[in-house]
């Protein structure tokens, strides 16, 4: 039966935390329904074009989304059907999450690798494992990984599913059993080609059966995207003998938090511009009260001493600034005389 090897360091303990914060407040904001709209189908985008980008594919992002758009693209065959396939392959792992199964059989991993090569592998290789040795090569050509024998590949499979249905796998925090499923899927390599597609594809999967990423409004991909030297060098960290995962999912979940950093920040933004439309009628904000709207989005209260510390201003010039902010109903006051303080109004 497969057992990942791993130890959970301060630095997973503190991405973690950081990656649980974000997750609150990303599902939680309260954002137009447009806004959401748009956040999705950036989502989509991103995953697309950086999941095939990591492979080589020379379409850009904004190629990708004229492309996704219906406009023509002047680009290789290869490249468009390597997009639009990893779009299928989003549309599939949503409909397995709405369809409320919960768990990931073979099967499921090989459709996804199916609609990930359609009409770019022959029909005896898409959607099969593979028979026939194959090594991961650098770009001068040298072996920098040796995948198990062929033969070996379904017994491997066969206990690596059994594991991401298992109790073990179960109890793990999301993030992690995401991160450990996406290695071991590059390490077995089961197919002769996208393997790492399919290995992004199933983090993603997973991430959405577990619940934690319920809005879709997350991508990972472009964090490995934006640098893939970097990318292909955390997943060469794990020791081929003792296959000890640690130094993995320290990268794995360091991109995490960057990515749902980036996630939180843009609801954030959003979040204000609702509360702006929604304000008592028209409302001019200047680039200090923007700042005071922004500091409450992560923090609980503010002070006017806060105030008067942020921008050097005097106590006066401070309860100006607060007065538009609340009579235009975006701040409620609490308590009385000096114990006065500011929150986003509810």
């Amino acid at each position: 039966m497969y057992k990942p090897n791993l130890k959970i360091t301060s630095k997973i303990v503190n991405y973690i935390a950081d990656i649980s914060a974000a997750r609150e407040v990303i599902l939680n904001a309260p954002i137009l329904p447009q806004w959401e709209i748009k956040l999705r189908k950036e989502a989509i985008l991103k995953m697309a074009h950086h999941s095939t980008s990591i492979e080589g594919n020379r379409l850009t992002l904004e190629q990708v989304e004229d492309f996704l758009a219906g406009e023509e693209v002047p680009a290789w065959e290869k490249d468009k059907i390597e997009v639009e396939n990893y779009v299928r392959v989003l549309e599939y792992i949503d409909q397995l999450e709405n369809d409320g199964e919960g768990g990931i059989a073979e099967e499921i991993i090989l459709e996804t690798h199916r609609l990930t090569t359609k009409g770019l592998l022959d029909k005896s290789e898409s959607g099969h494992y593979r028979k026939v040795p194959v090594a991961v090569v650098n770009g001068l050509g040298r072996t920098v990984f040796q995948p198990p024998a062929a033969g070996k590949v379904p017994e491997l499979m066969r206990d690596f599913v059994a594991w991401l249905n298992g109790e073990e796998a179960a109890e793990l925090y999301p993030v992690l059993m995401s991160g450990i499923a996406h290695y071991e899927l590059v390490r077995i390599h089961p197919f002769v080609d996208g393997n790492g597609r399919t290995a992004r594809a199933l983090a993603t999967l997973i991430l959405y059966l577990r619940g934690f990423d319920t809005k879709r409004f997350f991508a990972l991909d472009d964090y490995y995207n934006e640098d893939r030297s970097r990318y292909y060098a955390a997943l060469r960290t794990v020791d081929p003998e003792t296959v000890d995962v640690t130094e993995w999912l320290e990268y794995f979940t360091e991109g995490v938090d960057v990515s749902m950093g980036k996630v939180k920040r843009a609801i954030l933004d959003l979040s204000l511009d609702r509360r702006l439309k929604e304000a008592k009628g028209p409302i001019y904000l200047d680039d200090r009260q923007m700042a005071i709207l922004k500091y409450l989005q992560t923090n609980s209260r503010i002070t006017i001493g806060k105030v008067q510390s942020t921008f050097g201003i005097s106590r006066e010039m401070g309860n100006r600034l607060i007065r538009p902010l609340l009579e235009n109903g975006l701040l409620a006051r609490r308590g009385k005389g000096r114990a006065t303080y500011y929150q986003l109004a509810r």
